[in-house]
């Protein structure tokens, strides 16, 4: 009887072994699946980064002032079964990098059309560990097929009013491409209730703010003439939507408002790596689709991509503006003169050629 009973030890534990073996060799296999390097291999195409377009082509344009300030209205938040469907792209390619588009949205209700408030595209060098940022200007002058000239922020409203949300999205990372010449793999879209959750699961972020900030148009109404010093700030996650969102205060418009979304975005991934949210991250990036409006990243490409900052230092990216000159132009789609910003085009190119065709 006591041999037996050893023997049943000795076979749980022999099992045990093997189990526990097993599910080590499946995590170390799931590990390399999922190193960067290797992961990243092969990405996909959204759009293939054409020919520039002209911002200056039939308009007529001089120097201008601000814009006018947007209509405020009161947040609705946008439910889960309004995210949208991922563009899909064409062949895959075989390349050490990458480019993500990161589009914020001022969405504000279930199933209705979005402007593309906020525009950055980055560019990933996972071997390297460099993340070269270009931030685009809302309000930069672009065309836009079958419209015509216009702003960047009113591509994706356009086509997700006339053909719903997701060839709002296809349209605007296309006219991206088209300006940039850089080919788009991979996009993350939000709101600002999906900006707010990010942050309040990290348990909010220290930002640096470097200017003073007075909100004129907050997503909340009890939050106007709220007045930011300059310095570093902890906020949580409805303050720095407040702070991203603002521009009409600012010196320097949608420029300063750019620092302003750089510093919170450095701000979130600081705040991702610190020890007390590391054993979070796992369950964060998992969870990390329910903030988006969309994207057409899955899981695995988002752990890859945690894993490719893991080691993440400030010195690791590189940040860039486009500069350009306010103008009064001729807006196909309003059929009327508007301000918008008439982009350097040479300047971008050398941007471009220098920091994302690597």
């Amino acid at each position: 009887m006591r041999s037996s009973w050893r023997r049943r030890i000795m076979y749980s534990g022999i099992t045990l072994a093997c189990l526990l073996a097993g599910g080590a060799a499946w995590a170390g296999y799931e590990y390399y699946q999922l190193s960067p390097s290797r992961h990243f291999r092969q990405v996909p195409v959204l759009a293939s980064g054409g020919t520039t377009n002209s911002t200056a082509s039939g308009s007529s344009s001089n120097t201008t002032g601000n814009t006018p300030a947007n209509a405020s209205a009161t947040p609705v938040r946008q439910t889960k079964s309004t995210a949208s469907p991922a563009p899909t792209g064409g062949t895959p390619v075989t390349s050490e990098t990458f480019n993500v588009l990161l589009i914020g949205s001022d969405i504000r209700g279930p199933n209705t059309p979005g402007h593309s408030d906020s525009m950055m595209l980055v560019h990933v060098n996972v071997s390297a560990g460099r993340y070269d940022i270009l931030s685009l200007p809302r309000d930069a002058r672009v065309y836009m097929k079958g419209y015509g000239f216009t702003k960047l922020t009113s591509v994706q409203y356009m086509a997700q009013a006339s053909q719903g949300i997701t060839p709002g999205i296809q349209a605007a990372i296309a006219t991206v491409a088209q300006l940039t010449g850089v080919p788009i793999n991979y996009y993350m879209e939000t709101d600002y209730w999906g900006l707010q959750d990010v942050v309040n699961a990290l348990g909010g972020i220290n930002m640096n703010v470097p200017f003073n900030v007075t909100l004129t148009h907050p997503w909340y109404s009890q939050d106007q003439g709220i007045t930011i010093p300059a310095g570093v700030h902890f906020f949580n996650g409805r303050m720095v939507t407040e702070v991203v969102h603002e521009r009409y205060s600012l010196a320097n418009g949608d420029y300063g408002r750019q620092q302003l979304q750089e510093n919170a975005l450095l701000g979130i991934v600081k705040a991702a790596l610190l020890p007390t949210n590391l054993t979070k991250l796992p369950a964060l990036v998992k969870a990390f689709p329910h903030f988006l409006i969309g994207t057409n990243m899955n899981i695995s490409d988002l752990l890859s991509l945690g894993l490719a900052v893991k080691h993440f230092r400030s010195s690791d990216v590189q940040y860039y503006q486009v500069p350009g000159k306010s103008v009064v132009a001729y807006d196909d789609i309003l059929r009327a003169y508007n301000d918008e910003i008439s982009l350097d085009m040479q300047a971008l190119q050398q941007i471009v050629q220098a920091h994302f065709k690597n």
